[in-house]
């Protein structure tokens, strides 16, 4: 069985919460579709443990981190500025590690033996580009997004969890029992966000892949910590506080 996480965005508590949901269901495969970092008070600690991850990929944010942020928000970017002030403080071989970890991270995992691929966006733009459940709408949007799918896709990025149908579907988890069966028609399949959920639901969520059986999760960590401390660091706006409150 394989656990797959996505955007933490520096949410320690949210992080340790749901790893230690996954390794108590006796599961110690853990893919990381990326961000990592951006929005939330613990970069560092969160890029400490997901070192230990059996595969993690390039977000957006963490690229941001590296480089420089493009298209983002004002509250984002000046989140992104302090998140790479605090990796640029760090001393030593611990903090260096965390920049070569960052610097050499992939933008797409491919599993040949199950056709599947996992990326952080999409697999038409494996960075950047958003799917969003009402992009079942958009019919070229999504057919040429899904000619780039050989079976299966696990993306993040939108922080929404659920899964997509090249016959244009979107299931939210809530309408499935949390559950769907793989098969022959081809999926993306988002597995939400641990550190930054957005549909209404404040719990972290991720998915596990148990042969051909998706679940998804939710778990419940110590926002109000994870809130204080955002509240405590100038840099970092109230608001990714607030909405971590509201699942928004």
């Amino acid at each position: 069985m394989r656990a797959l996480i996505s955007d933490i965005h520096g949410n320690l508590e949210a992080l340790q919460a749901v790893l230690a949901d996954i390794r108590k269901k006796g599961i110690t495969e853990i893919y990381c579709l990326g961000d990592i970092v951006g929005y939330g008070p613990n970069p560092a600690e969160c890029i400490d443990l997901v070192m230990d991850l059996d595969m993690c990929l390039l977000g957006n944010h963490d690229q941001a981190a590296l480089f420089d942020p493009e298209g983002f928000n004002a509250g984002a970017e000046r989140a992104i500025f302090w998140t790479r002030s605090v990796l640029e403080k760090g001393i030593g071989p611990k903090a260096e590690k965390r920049w070569d970890f960052l610097g050499e991270l992939s933008r797409r995992h491919r599993d040949e033996a199950t056709n599947t691929m996992y990326v952080h966006g999409s697999a038409r733009n494996p960075l950047n580009e958003y799917v969003f459940p009402d992009d079942i709408y958009n019919q070229v949007k999504m057919e040429k997004i899904f000619a780039l799918v050989e079976q299966y896709c696990f993306q993040g990025h939108t922080h929404i969890p659920g899964v997509f149908t090249d016959t244009l579907e979107f299931f939210a988890p809530e309408e499935i029992g949390f559950k769907y069966k793989l098969g022959k028609q081809k999926l993306m399949v988002n597995v939400g966000s641990v550190g930054q959920p957005r549909n209404n639901d404040p719990r972290s969520s991720y998915v596990t892949l148990d042969g051909d059986t998706i679940e998804f999760h939710r778990v419940s960590y110590d926002l109000a910590k994870t809130v204080e401390k955002i509240y405590a660091i100038p840099e970092l706006d109230n608001f990714l506080g607030d909405r971590l409150r509201e699942g928004r």
